[in-house]
């Protein structure tokens, strides 16, 4: 499931305010999400922002994916620098145990180059 952090819009017809969600890519807009993470209000001056850091992290660190109005506003509210989307983790398969997958040829000769190494 691919999951997206967007806006979904709420209040009333020329009033509107939007929550931000972290919702599966395939639903609509304002349709079913999996978890609230904060407010955004455009028409109050200054516009209101309000997003629960710790769960917005959490979020991009699992590989959601944001809009670029929530990238926005997570610029704006200081969520974004301490998220680096460089920092995603990396899976080391020599730590996990996993062995290289090498065709023939070349388990034949990195047999022959550990032959030639214990002859030398």
């Amino acid at each position: 499931m691919a999951v997206k952090l967007r806006l979904r819009r709420e209040g009333t017809k020329k009033r509107p305010y939007y929550r931000i969600v972290a919702a599966d890519s395939r639903s609509p807009r304002d349709g079913r999400f999996i978890e609230r993470l904060g407010e955004y209000h455009p028409l109050e001056d200054p516009s209101r922002m309000t997003v629960d850091e710790e769960r917005a992290l959490h979020w991009l660190r699992n590989g959601a994916q944001p809009s670029e109005a929530v990238e926005n506003i997570l610029r704006v509210t200081g969520v974004w620098e301490q998220f680096k989307p460089g920092d995603k983790p990396k899976r080391d398969r020599a730590a996990a145990g996993e062995k290289q997958k090498l065709s023939k040829k070349a388990k034949a000769k990195a047999a022959e180059a550990a032959e030639a190494g214990d002859d030398a």
